[in-house]
């Protein structure tokens, strides 16, 4: 291992394309791992970071690595580190405020990587960290589904939303989902209960009595999720305006984050 890695980045935000840097291997601290990467996904949240539609919220230093969400083998580790031992092969997502998956190396806490499943390659396994735990989070921790509970995942054909589908099926919850004809076989084999296609005709039309919507989309689609609602029901989107608890989590005021 030398002492420098090539890695991709941006040396200014709303660059248009990213460039190659060459950089020094990261160090690490005792509870960390050195993983040499082995693939990287790409996720729209690179792109938004990229042309700086997150300073407000994450103020990166330049030259800045992207990259969100990996899969390597563990190269070095450090002195505190207990789960992982040098060849293991894992997968995982940094911190926000520690990205760079577009590299050679990544230093990152032993707490944010897992062991890669055998039966995935590097490929595969690199493209589950970020929208594996969006979308746990979003059923999980905030919308609290529930074994019975009907929950609309918009976009069931996206990156979010195959992984969001086959995550609620196994909480035994029913699904819906919104996807076009090319996308009905793909979500049919992943468990999806109704399928809408978006093409011909809208959700709010055929849908009702929901307990929860994901909302990957935004917009029209955001306003037209809450018609379909029950009462008390909730709403996760990954596209509206910030609220309260994004404002907490990342520390900004009102000034800068509306409450929902």
């Amino acid at each position: 291992m030398g002492q420098t890695m090539k890695a991709m980045g941006i040396s200014e935000y709303k660059q248009e394309k990213l460039e190659e840097l060459t950089l020094a291997i990261p160090e690490i601290s005792a509870n960390e791992v050195l993983v040499e990467i082995v693939a990287a996904s790409i996720n729209p949240i690179d792109l938004k970071i990229r042309d700086g539609k997150l300073k407000m919220l994450l103020n990166y230093d330049m030259p800045l690595v992207l990259g969100n969400d990996f899969a390597g083998r563990i190269a070095k580790v450090g002195k505190k580190v207990t789960k992982f031992k040098v060849g293991d092969e894992v997968y995982g997502r940094p911190q926000k405020t520690k990205i760079g998956t577009f590299a050679e190396y990544l230093a990152i806490d032993q707490g944010d990587i897992a062991i890669k499943p055998k039966n995935l390659t590097f490929e595969e396994a690199a493209s589950i960290p970020l929208v594996g735990l969006t979308s746990y989070q979003a059923l999980h921790d905030i919308m609290q589904v529930q074994a019975g509970d009907k929950v609309l995942i918009q976009a069931g054909s996206g990156g979010i939303g195959t992984i969001a589908i086959q995550l609620a099926k196994l909480m035994d919850v029913y699904v819906a989902t919104t996807v076009s004809d090319r996308g009905k076989d793909l979500v049919t084999r992943l468990g999806a209960d109704q399928i809408v296609n978006y093409r011909k005709e809208n959700f709010a039309d055929v849908l009702s009595d929901f307990d929860d919507v994901y909302d990957t989309l935004g917009g029209q689609n955001l306003t037209d999720g809450f018609k379909i609602l029950k009462s008390g029901g909730n709403i996760v989107t990954l596209s509206g305006t910030p609220n309260a608890r994004f404002g907490k989590e990342y520390g900004v005021g009102l000034k800068q984050c509306y409450l929902d």
